[in-house]
């Protein structure tokens, strides 16, 4: 490769990043993501809230979140092209300003056209940023402390959905939808900055790193590996996580509404369990994968989606609201035991599939099945219970879960594939 095409890309990181884990760049990318997720997670309830205020009705409502998801996933397709034209810094700062300036459009209006232009607009911000960010945690530490890599990763993106998603909707109901905008608006400027903090090349590679020129166009197939076998390769890991968003798209869509009945507190503390559990899952999978590798969790964590998925069945059935309550919150929280686990391991499978030449496609390809996957999981989790019911349904997604354990242990029997 030309040193015309080096110089042309020489702000981009290099394969493997420097210090690893407590390396500079990747302390940034992990601020960078906490601040671009603290900007997302409060307007997934709130801009609903926002378009039903101006007369935009339930269906209006779930469409601002189907729009903002379906240009998500439609930007994470098309990352692998963009990929081998700007560096994946300048899609993470390019995202952070999509994904937050955006935002302060939205007090313009509450009618259903502007919100749904502006959420579009958000939607690319976000695609770029959820491939940019996860490649980066491949690009940025070592394969011996990817496992630990993906799990920080996970914890800079996960606490704000605990913290932050809840958090904005008391906003918007006690202060107003104003402020909850102009912080979603100016949170993700904090990660523009990160980026542009960023040391690009400088830093050191790490032995057994491609060298500069492979690292100029990361998505180009190894030699042997076209794109079609490329995605073959992630053809296994994708559908197990493709199972097991599409029952978690469920889980946080309709359990408030199943658990109605049981009052108040009880929908609320089921997803708080299954949040903080999933965070957990999540930093104890990476710590245990570097040691023993990913493979052999898929297999446990999908039993325990598939158990979790089975105790929401039993929970939305029986009528004593006591038993509701402690049924709700175990059977919630084993299900996010079980989806953090998976959320780490199979990433971190697809990127030990595909070697560097192919972490951008791995990345889009995991961020396209969790967005996909979750979207679709709640519309047709939401068509199968007006004609069946809440238990019926939950049973379903149990099913489908445990029905994706032979392909783990698939890869666990062949983890590079």
């Amino acid at each position: 490769m030309g040193e015309s095409t080096r110089t042309k890309r020489s702000h981009d990181i290099d394969l493997g990043g420097g210090a690893g884990l407590r390396g500079r760049d990747f302390v940034l990318l992990l601020a960078a993501m906490f601040a671009a997720f603290a900007s997302f997670a409060p307007l997934l309830s709130v801009v609903p809230l926002w378009a039903v205020a101006g007369g935009a009705g339930e269906a209006g409502a779930g469409a601002t979140t189907g729009v903002f998801m379906l240009v998500t996933v439609l930007t994470q397709v098309g990352m692998p092209w963009l990929a081998r034209r700007v560096s994946y810094r300048a899609a993470l700062g390019a995202g952070a300003v999509l994904l937050g300036v955006p935002a302060l459009l939205y007090p313009a209006s509450a009618e259903f056209l502007p919100v749904i232009v502006v959420s579009a607009l958000r939607g690319v911000g976000f695609g770029l940023l959820t491939v940019a960010g996860s490649t980066l945690v491949a690009r940025l530490v070592p394969p011996s402390q990817r496992g630990r890599g993906v799990s920080l990763y996970g914890l800079a993106v996960g606490l704000p959905n605990l913290v932050f998603l809840p958090g904005g909707v008391w906003a918007a109901q006690h202060l107003g939808y104003l402020p909850v905008f102009v912080a979603a608006g100016v949170l993700p400027l904090l990660a523009l900055l990160a980026a542009l903090a960023m040391n690009g090349d400088r830093g050191s590679r790490n032995p057994g790193d491609p060298a500069p020129t492979e690292a100029v166009r990361p998505d180009t197939p190894r030699r042997g590996h076209g794109s079609g076998r490329l995605l073959l390769r992630l053809a296994a890991p994708w559908t197990i996580l493709v199972s097991a968003t599409l029952a978690g798209g469920a889980l946080v869509t309709f359990l408030p509404l199943a658990l109605a009945r049981a009052g108040t507190g009880v929908a609320p503390a089921a997803l708080f369990a299954f949040s903080l559990a999933m965070i957990a899952a999540r930093g104890g999978a990476g710590v245990i994968s570097d040691r023993t590798g990913s493979a052999w969790l898929l297999a446990p964590a999908l039993g325990a989606g598939g158990l979790g998925m089975a105790g929401l069945a039993f929970a939305v059935a029986v009528e004593r609201p006591g038993l509701v309550a402690v049924a709700a919150v175990v059977a919630a929280s084993l299900y996010g035991f079980g989806f953090g686990a998976l959320q780490n391991g199979t990433l971190v499978v697809m990127f030990g599939r595909v070697g560097p030449s192919g972490y951008g496609t791995a990345s889009a390809a995991w961020n396209v099945a969790f967005d996909a996957g979750t979207g679709l999981g709640a519309v047709a989790f939401g068509l199968l219970v007006e004609s069946w019911g809440y238990a019926p349904g939950f049973a379903v997604a149990a099913t489908l879960v445990a029905a994706c354990v032979p392909v783990a242990l698939s890869v666990a029997r062949r983890p590079g594939g």
